[in-house]
């Protein structure tokens, strides 16, 4: 028989710990509820700021994303669903052939992107062992959920600009997948 003295600190360790990272947020996912002051700002020809639900309310797409890390890291696959980056674009006023798109985050991370990467073009794709292959048909989108839950903020929630494809088998930079999306600016050239 296993003494009560020696399981009782170890059992109130475990708890106390476990009890710290959910208080702290780094146990489950966010519920769409829990970004109710996040915002997005689109800025281009006119300036408009779009709600969480107001984004989640927009026509939605879905598809597979799969990304690596600059240091090699694989992340994925995961069903994504979230708003074309490019009808987020529209509601901006639209870009040109020549514009530039930023995107930036709560925490300063920008990437920006020509107007072929907002259509899906342009971007590296890699199979499983992380040998280049012929891009299949890609789309950029601000995605809301993963795997059908609301996307976690340690996963770039509520909002992270991914890559999707239909097929879970192809991998892309990781680089623009930008995580806590809260601005999405044309810059006219």
């Amino acid at each position: 028989m296993i003494p009560v003295h020696r399981i009782y600190p170890a059992l109130l360790t475990v708890v106390l710990i476990g009890a710290a990272a959910l208080a702290s947020g780094c146990l489950g996912t966010a519920a769409a509820d829990d970004y109710p002051a996040w915002n997005l700002t689109l800025a281009g020809d006119q300036e408009r700021v779009l709600t969480h639900t107001e984004i989640r309310a927009l026509s939605a797409v879905e598809g597979y994303g799969y990304s690596v890390s600059t240091v090699g890291i694989k992340y994925g696959p995961n069903r994504y669903r979230g708003v074309l980056l490019t009808d987020l674009v529209e509601i901006a006023g639209g870009a040109g052939a020549d514009d530039l798109i930023y995107v930036s985050a709560d925490d300063g991370y920008l990437w920006v992107f020509d107007a072929g990467q907002l259509k899906g073009e342009g971007f590296f794709t890699f199979d499983e062992n992380l040998r280049e292959v012929t891009p299949p048909p890609l789309r950029v989108i601000l995605a809301y959920e993963q795997d059908g839950e609301p996307l976690a903020y340690e996963d770039g929630g509520p909002l992270r600009l991914v890559v999707i494809t239909e097929s879970p088998d192809v991998i892309t930079e990781g680089s623009s997948w930008v995580k806590w999306v809260d601005r999405v600016e044309v810059h006219r050239k």
